[in-house]
């Protein structure tokens, strides 16, 4: 055993380092519930658009959400039940841990490419420019992920891998930076898609409130797992809180794709209000304006 293992060890709090990562889990867990919750939902309400690139995201994200919690719940299973009492396997680094960050890793960069797919998609008639600018600072984000999972796989402990926080720092800053890039970018380009129906421009506030409130969801969780670490290096609460943000992402991106149906059914809603009951008359001209907002948004369906 190194010595650095050793000082580990005689170190080890296990209610700091092992406990915080059982709480995490197991937040995790109920996250992953959540997660099926909004597939589940996602799924009734588009079951007749036929076969689409989110389908295909939706499945995918859940398939990998779903192996992210088995490996860490594996790691758990390792560290806690079988090697029961045995301090010295406490400081190696299992497989299945190593293994969870790369399936992070793919599930934060695969939701960062349907954001950008879907900065494409509106801003073909508005800027071409935007949707580079988004990929390139994509492309870095997930090079400098790369040699955060290089650093890892360099570790045998855990105070091997203290040794790459720079890593760490530098990987989930980068991602706190494009959250900021894609919701600023989103909410621009949503913000010149306005035009004169009061109903549709509702619909655009709501998207834009739900991108700011997912993009600050993410940010916020990768940055507390920056100040954790950088105030804690020494337990695993920073790397509690790493297990939680693949169950952020995905959460994030299901809560956005079910935010249009949402704001639809609100807007169905009030327009049959104002048709049936303005001032108990029936008036032909609101009608005409419900129907001219439900070919509005069924022409914008495929867009966003």
């Amino acid at each position: 055993m190194s010595s650095s293992a050793q000082d580990l060890i005689t170190q080890l709090d296990i209610g700091d380092t092992f406990g915080a990562l059982f709480i995490g889990v197991t937040i995790a867990a109920v996250l992953f519930g959540l997660s099926n919750v909004q597939a589940f939902i996602y799924f009734q309400t588009h079951k007749n658009t036929g076969k689409t690139i989110y389908k295909l995201a939706v499945v995918w994200l859940w398939i990998f959400d779903a192996l992210h919690l088995a490996l860490i719940i594996h790691c758990m299973y390792y560290y806690l039940v079988i090697n029961y009492s045995n301090v010295n396997a406490l400081t190696e680094i299992v497989w299945s841990f190593k293994l969870s960050l790369v399936i992070e890793v793919f599930i934060v960069c695969l939701v960062h490419l349907l954001y950008i797919y879907r900065i494409w998609i509106i801003s073909k008639t508005k800027s071409k420019t935007l949707p580079i600018v988004v990929g390139i600072v994509i492309i870095l984000n997930s090079g400098v992920a790369i040699v955060l999972i290089w650093a890892l796989y360099q570790s045998q402990t855990f105070s091997d891998w203290i040794k790459f926080e720079w890593a760490t720092y530098l990987a989930l800053a980068t991602i706190t930076f494009a959250d900021i890039v894609i919701a600023s970018t989103l909410c621009y380009l949503l913000a010149i898609s306005r035009i004169g129906s009061s109903s549709t421009n509702s619909l655009i506030t709501n998207l834009m409130a739900y991108i700011i409130n997912t993009g600050c969801l993410t940010s916020v969780c990768s940055m507390a797992a920056v100040i954790t670490c950088a105030v804690m290096p020494t337990n695993f609460v920073f790397l509690a809180i790493e297990f939680l943000l693949a169950k952020v992402y995905v959460n994030s991106f299901l809560a956005l794709l079910n935010a249009r149906h949402y704001g639809q059914i609100n807007m169905d809603t009030n327009s049959s209000y104002q048709f049936h009951n303005h001032h108990g008359a029936y008036r032909a001209e609101l009608h005409i304006r419900a129907l001219e907002n439900q070919e509005l948004q069924a022409s914008r369906r495929d867009r966003f």
